[in-house]
C-alpha cells in the first residue's frame, strides 16, 4: 500500500478535539503537532486541521478520498441537524456551540462490539490499552512513516484466543465475555451481515444484547457508533445521566434518575436525532 493525500478545503462541522475525544472511539491519539493519528480497519492516517484546511494523509486500503468520506460521515448535513438541534431549547443550543465540531463516525461493526464490551466500568486510557495490546497481539502489523501499527484483530483471528489469553491482556472480568462474542460470532448465533442490513432497530438490539457482555448502554453504543449508525438510540452513561437530570428532570439524588425516565424524555425532546444530542450534551457536560 502506498502513501495517500486528501484535502478539504471550508469544510464545516469537522474539529478534530470534538471527534476524537467525545468518546466514540479508542483508535486515535493527538500529536506533538496538535493533529491525530489512528487506526481503523486496514488504514493508518493523520489527520491534521490548518485554518480551514483538513488534511488527511497515510496508508489505506483503498482510495482515500472514498475512504475519509464514508469513515467520516462527510456526505451527511451536520449543520442542518445542529440547526434543528438547536430549536429544541437554550441547554442544546449551548452544547452545540461547545461540540461544534462533532461527527459520527462510521466504525467497524465488529470492532465496535468487541471495543464497547471492554469498555463497560472501565476508562478511556484504560480501554485504549486493552484494545492496542489486543491489536498488537493478533492484528496485522502496517509500516508507516518508520512505525509499526496494527489493524484490529478479526474474530477469525480471535478463534484460537483463549480466556486466558484475553486476560493476559488486562481484560479482567471481560475475558469471558470477549471470547464468548468471538465465539457466538464464528458460530453464525448472531450474524452482523444480517444486523447491519436489518432496518428495525428494536430487533437489532436485541440480537447484540444477546452477545455475551453486552448490556443496555453498550448495545446503545454500538448501534450509534457503528456502521449500523442508529441516531434514534441514546446511550445513557453516569455523564448522561448527570447531564439529563440537572438540565430536565432535576431530582436532589441523581442516584434515583431512572434510566427509562431519562429515554422516555431524550425520545420526546430528540426523536430520530437523540444519539447526536446526546453526544453534544455528554462532550459539552464532561469537558465543560
Amino acid at each position: 500500500m502506498k502513501e495517500q493525500e486528501y484535502k478539504i478545503e471550508n469544510i464545516d462541522s469537522f474539529e478534530l478535539a470534538d471527534i476524537f475525544d467525545c468518546g466514540q472511539c479508542f483508535r486515535w491519539n493527538k500529536q506533538d503537532d496538535g493533529s491525530y493519528t489512528g487506526v481503523f480497519k486496514n488504514n493508518v492516517m493523520n489527520v491534521q486541521k490548518s485554518g480551514d484546511t483538513v488534511t488527511f494523509k497515510g496508508i489505506c486500503d483503498g482510495n482515500i478520498e472514498e475512504i475519509v468520506r464514508d469513515y467520516f460521515d462527510l456526505d451527511r448535513d451536520y449543520d442542518e441537524i445542529k440547526e434543528q438541534l438547536s430549536k429544541i431549547d437554550e441547554n442544546v443550543k449551548t452544547s452545540i456551540e461547545y461540540g461544534k465540531g462533532i461527527r459520527i463516525l462510521n466504525q467497524d461493526l465488529w470492532e465496535m462490539i468487541i471495543s464497547y464490551i471492554i469498555s463497560a466500568n472501565n476508562n478511556i486510557p484504560r480501554i485504549k490499552g486493552i484494545i492496542e495490546r489486543l491489536s498488537k497481539a493478533y492484528g496485522k502489523e502496517i509500516d508507516w512513516n518508520g512505525e509499526k501499527y496494527y489493524s484490529f484483530p478479526t474474530a477469525e483471528e480471535l478463534k484460537d484466543v483463549t480466556v486466558e489469553d484475553f486476560r493476559k491482556l488486562g481484560t479482567g472480568f471481560r475475558d469471558i465475555r470477549l471470547y464468548e462474542t468471538t465465539h457466538m460470532i464464528l458460530d453464525g448465533k448472531v450474524n452482523l451481515v444480517q444486523l447491519q442490513n436489518n432496518p428495525n432497530t428494536l430487533e437489532v438490539r436485541e440480537q447484540l444484547l444477546s452477545l455475551s457482555g453486552v448490556g443496555p448502554k453498550v448495545a446503545d453504543c454500538i448501534l450509534l457508533f457503528s456502521t449500523l449508525k442508529r441516531f434514534e438510540v441514546f446511550p445513557i452513561d453516569v455523564w448522561v445521566r448527570r447531564v439529563m437530570n440537572e438540565l430536565y428532570i432535576k431530582n436532589p439524588d441523581e442516584n434515583k434518575v431512572n434510566k427509562k425516565e431519562i429515554e422516555k424524555l431524550a425520545k420526546e425532546k430528540f426523536r430520530n436525532l437523540a444519539g447526536i444530542a446526546q453526544q453534544y450534551l455528554f462532550y459539552w457536560k464532561r469537558e465543560a
